[in-house]
């Protein structure tokens, strides 16, 4: 699982529809996930530091959370299937634990009003996000080749039977 932090609320250039935008700590990649315009304004009043006269949806939710001493330990984005993410909320109250489903957008709100961290799962990584810095991960790769280029069999060899980590300037 790899934990992202909310980057922003964003408009579909065609669709014109909220799209919520996680990004991982190293801002490499991004996971858009479109959204309703409840939820894209229930995100934004909280990256805004906004407060409604009045507790709305998620706010309700949260103060509820509160009251019943439930610590929402994070939320993970699980799942992919059909253009449709999943998400939990993992809560804990004393020593009894559960998942509760959600939909991603519902998480993150309630996420970012209890300051819980998110995950997403590395599979539904690798199947939604996209490239942020296309020159880092070029660098990345280039570095790569040139330390597999600079590896020899015998040093590998050498180096598994120890059980150390195989540093190619030492070959």
């Amino acid at each position: 699982m790899i934990e992202m932090n909310v980057a922003g609320i964003a408009l579909d250039a065609i669709t014109r529809s909220p799209i919520v935008l996680l990004k991982d700590a190293s801002e490499r990649r991004a996971l858009p996930i479109y959204i309703g315009q409840d939820q894209a304004r229930s995100i934004m009043n909280v990256l805004d530091g906004k407060m409604p006269p009045r507790p709305l949806t998620h706010d309700l939710l949260a103060n509820f959370v509160e009251v019943w001493d439930i610590e929402l330990e994070k939320v993970i984005i699980h799942a992919l299937e059909d253009n449709t993410f999943f998400a939990v909320l993992c809560t804990k109250q004393g020593e009894i634990k559960k998942e509760i489903d959600c939909r991603p957008s519902d998480a993150i709100a309630l996420a970012l009003r209890m300051d819980s961290p998110i995950w997403v799962l590395e599979e539904v990584i690798s199947e939604a996000s996209i490239p942020v810095d296309r020159n880092a991960d070029e660098e990345e790769r280039e570095a790569f080749r040139e330390f597999v280029d600079n590896l020899s069999p015998e040093a590998l060899i050498r180096h598994s039977n120890q059980n150390q980590s195989v540093n190619p300037e030492e070959i």
